[in-house]
């Protein structure tokens, strides 16, 4: 058995990591860090065989693997003292605050000869794989259109929307990892960057509308949204080739259905009723969406390989700081 220690219990661990982790066949959940009660008694119902340790405790333990899915300020902190442990590691995205923290994680693993992986979740999204069986079908790839829009109208009392720099909060550095991690796993390196960050609910203090254009190397261009306001959802992905266009709306389904005590265990996990649009404007086909498959993260972990290649988190984060700048400064940045 690979045995694994969780750190965090929020969002990130227990909805994604503990579940994913506990349905994965050859792991086991031997121990959860989480300071809040209410969070410890979740996580006692949930996974009764896990112990409720410190983090001190944690790296204490034999251990074969590491997930780190507390706030973004910690994750460099606890995926270098895994490293030092020896241990694989996983790191919730985003991967570091910067892109030169990242890259330090990633040479301080490569050094200990340490496996280091990045939560990138949303490369197994059921239209997200879609998107990459059918690319081909649309010729040359001109532009590509992304979006994570939502209503949330009012601001949450979490750190996320803290306004602190270390923090690392708002869309760009939630959202937006995923938004551009897909956009480069998809279409390469990018040569510019512009960007237009707003705070636009009462109260907040990070970016909650988002917009950054990309310029790839082979001269695609993605567009990408994310939005907390966003009361009408555009396409999730339109993506325009030189023989055709596909779009898809609507959203995943598998973070719902984790929330809600599914697991990837069950029948039928991952499938959806949701058709995309593929073809030439009248000429249009229906195209039924790829089971969703988050499951197949710790599956190859277990398997012996490395699901998600750091490099192309140190990578995204380079885009998303020059997105920053870029939205500071009102120009376009080149990478």
């Amino acid at each position: 058995m690979t045995r694994v220690g969780l750190l965090g219990y929020g969002i990130a661990g227990r909805v994604f990591h503990a579940p994913l982790i506990s349905s994965t066949e050859g792991m086991d959940l031997v121990a959860i860090v989480t300071a809040n009660p209410e969070r410890q008694a979740q996580a006692r119902a949930a996974h009764p065989d896990a112990k409720i340790v410190t983090a001190d405790e944690l790296f204490e333990l034999d251990l074969d693997l590491i997930v780190v899915a507390t706030p973004n300020k910690t994750h460099v902190e606890h995926a270098k003292r895994a490293i030092g442990k020896g241990v694989a590691v996983v790191v919730d995205k985003p991967f570091a605050p910067t892109s030169a923290e990242a890259a330090e994680l990633v040479a301080a693993a490569q050094a200990a000869q340490v496996p280091l992986t990045v939560f990138q979740n949303r490369r197994w999204d059921s239209d997200f794989l879609t998107v990459g069986k059918i690319a081909d079908r649309l010729g040359e790839v001109r532009r590509f259109e992304s979006r994570f829009e939502r209503w949330i109208p009012e601001v949450w009392d979490n750190w996320r929307e803290s306004g602190a720099p270390e923090e690392a909060g708002g869309l760009l550095y939630d959202l937006g990892a995923h938004l551009v991690d897909q956009a480069l796993h998809l279409f390469g390196p990018v040569r510019t960057v512009y960007a237009e960050l707003d705070l636009r609910r009462p109260g907040v203090l990070v970016d909650d509308d988002v917009f950054v254009a990309l310029t790839h190397e082979n001269g695609v261009r993605s567009h990408l949204w994310a939005n907390a306001h966003a009361a009408n959802h555009g396409p999730r992905f339109r993506l325009l080739g030189s023989e055709g266009a596909f779009e898809i709306s609507g959203l995943d389904e598998q973070e719902d259905a984790l929330a809600a005590g599914r697991r990837p265990t069950d029948p039928g996990w991952g499938r959806e009723e949701r058709t995309g649009r593929l073809g030439v404007l009248d000429e249009i086909t229906e195209v039924a969406v790829e089971p969703g498959a988050y499951q197949s993260f710790y599956a190859e972990i277990q398997a012996g390989r490395v699901p998600v290649d750091p490099a192309g988190a140190v990578a995204a984060l380079k885009v998303i700081e020059a997105a920053f700048l870029s939205a500071r400064e009102n120009r376009v940045v080149t990478l």
